[in-house]
């Protein structure tokens, strides 16, 4: 019975959480979890999803292999993490017409800090805008985007970026 408990409380967790990170996710959008396996740990105060996991809920997305989700001491949500070769997450920020989506082999969604690093071999795309790098942090409120090359047991990988011209104003 705990365990259910837990369960759908991230879940209800998790919804109220991915839907303040979109516009247009609202509160009552369904959040829609699918895998082919979920643990959950009580005392840890985790739920990890195993196996193609997609999390979705009206435009945001997250996509790995394994996605784990924990449990701060006060019992609220407080990091989403997806794991994989190609681990994919996207948004759209407020007010901004275009997707913003990200890959790397590991993506860390800090949601009080409302910040996400995509690590090692990480790219965040946007409008054409395109970074990659080998460690990535977006803070999702102040929009801005930090790269590094370093990535712990990897080699450097390089920051690159393009950058579309603005459009002209009509």
């Amino acid at each position: 019975m705990k365990a259910n408990a837990f369960f759908y409380g991230s879940l209800f967790s998790l919804a109220l959480v991915l839907s303040a990170s979109t516009v247009y996710a609202a509160p009552s959008d369904p959040v829609h979890v699918e895998a082919d396996q979920l643990d959950i740990d009580q005392r840890a105060g985790t739920a990890v999803y195993r196996g193609n996991v997609e999390i979705r809920q009206g435009e945001m997305r997250l996509r790995g292999d394994q996605v784990e989700i924990e449990r701060n001491e006060a019992g609220e949500l407080s990091r989403a993490t997806a794991i994989g070769d190609r681990a994919y997450m996207r948004h759209r920020p407020d007010g901004q017409e275009e997707l913003m989506e990200g890959q790397a082999r590991q993506i860390i969604y800090h949601l009080a800090e409302r910040r996400v690093e995509l690590i090692n071999r990480a790219e965040l795309t946007q409008a054409g805008d395109r970074f990659t790098g080998g460690r990535l942090e977006y803070f999702i409120d102040r929009e801005v985007v930090q790269a590094r090359s370093d990535v712990e047991g990897s080699e450097n990988q390089r920051i690159r970026m393009t950058l579309q011209p603005e459009k002209p104003s009509k």
